[in-house]
């Protein structure tokens, strides 16, 4: 079989007929070795600081690490180098040690984990959680242990991968991204046909920055008898009055079915979680089995607690983010640049074209502007971006640096509206 290297994505690699596992590795490296050698392979760069406005980097084929302004980094409030998140992961670790040692249910669920697990709830004002090692499990645990070949799944398609990863045990219907009349149609066509109805949403969508339309997306499933979920990775901390994400902003708390979200972004750690009714987290930790049979969360979890309360107790630091995001987004507008529909701290800049959004990363790095340059099938071919996640901490300096360098780029190779 031939692949066009030039045409390639590396959805052409996931299974590659009469290929076994070493073959479809060895023909994967060249294709990798090929964007590299264009220098368009700027993914898994080392890093050797914490995450942050500016991250020293180790690019491939140079000498010694540099100093780029970072916009690939999901700390929206800057919380991983906040020195209360820090001590409060120090004096955890002190007190408890570096692991929990077991999986919850046999010996590792501490009282960090308890205490974290009422601090989720509570932001959310509900009661109950379940806490995940990591984001994506949260939403692949859950949806595979609630959602079986009798129901349905019916998802906007611009969903997170974890998602669609849960739902592989059940149906799946998907409906074009932020589309109400063929979400409606999903569910008049799902009535009366499966036991359980779940229509599955982000907040935040992760690649465009957009939000969802929650109010009118919850009028149509509790019309036609279906269950909502949400995921609100990038809301959180960053949507809403006080940052309780599209759920505040709607003011819809106790409507939603299940809320999902990630310890990552704004609470400055690793992890995830899942809020819902108490019989519904209940059932999950002792049914879902990402849960029930993986180790616990070790006690660097106390510095989620800190940021959580953070998030009340410091609010400048959401202020200071949108701050940043209107300065940047209206900057690249002025300069012609297409950021689309978002709404939030992740700003895209649309080019449409892969190779050319490959080529922009590479002068972008030049310049010295780490960002991540998305291709399919992480979106549509015809929606290459490159996509940038703002902090608080970023200075107008940087900003502009930023700004700079995408009109570096514009005249260089036209990424431009006009």
């Amino acid at each position: 079989m031939e692949i066009d290297f030039e045409k390639a994505s590396f959805k052409d690699f996931e299974n590659i007929k009469d290929y076994d596992m070493y073959a479809r590795a060895a023909i994967f490296n060249k294709y990798l070795n090929f964007l590299d050698n264009k220098g368009h392979l700027n993914y898994r760069m080392e890093s050797i600081s914490g995450c942050g406005p500016e991250m020293d980097i180790l690019i491939p084929g140079k000498s010694k690490h540099e100093t780029l302004v970072g916009l690939v980094s999901n700390d929206y409030l800057g919380f991983t180098q906040h020195p209360k998140v820090k001590e409060a992961v120090v004096g955890a670790i002190r007190k408890y040690g570096t692991g929990a040692g077991a999986s919850p249910a046999i010996g590792g669920h501490f009282s960090y984990h308890e205490k974290l697990e009422k601090k989720i709830a509570s932001f959310f004002r509900r009661d109950n959680a379940i806490l995940y090692t990591t984001g994506y499990t949260a939403n692949s645990a859950t949806f595979q242990s609630l959602l079986q070949k009798e129901d349905i799944a019916i998802l906007d398609m611009a969903v997170h991968a974890s998602v669609y990863e849960g739902c592989q045990l059940t149906n799946i219907k998907t409906f074009l991204h932020n589309n109400l009349e063929l979400l409606e149609r999903a569910l008049g066509d799902a009535k009366d046909k499966y036991r359980n109805k779940m229509v599955i949403i982000d907040g935040v969508y992760s690649q465009d920055g957009d939000l969802a339309p929650l109010d009118k997306i919850l009028e149509l499933t509790k019309h036609y008898g279906a269950y909502l979920a949400i995921d609100d990775a990038h809301g959180t901390g960053v949507i809403g009055k006080t940052g309780r994400g599209v759920l505040e902003l709607y003011d819809l708390f106790g409507e939603v079915d299940l809320i999902t979200g990630t310890f990552s972004k704004t609470f400055a750690s690793a992890g995830g979680y899942v809020v819902a009714r108490p019989e519904l987290i209940r059932f999950l930790k002792f049914q879902s089995r990402q849960h029930l049979f993986s180790a616990t969360s070790t006690p660097a979890v106390a510095g989620i607690i800190k940021a959580i309360e953070l998030v009340d107790e410091e609010p400048h630091w959401m202020d200071k983010l949108w701050q940043n995001v209107n300065y940047f987004k209206q900057g690249l507008i002025d300069i012609g640049m297409d950021v689309g529909n978002t709404a939030s701290a992740i700003i895209p800049v649309k080019i449409g074209d892969p190779k050319k959004s490959g080529e922009a990363g590479r002068l972008l790095l030049e310049q010295g502007i780490y960002t991540n340059p998305i291709i399919y099938p992480a979106v549509a071919k015809k929606n290459a971006r490159i996509r940038m996640s703002l902090m608080a901490t970023h200075t107008k300096a940087q900003l502009d640096k930023t700004l700079n360098a995408f009109e570096y780029v514009d005249h260089k190779i036209g990424i431009s509206k006009t």
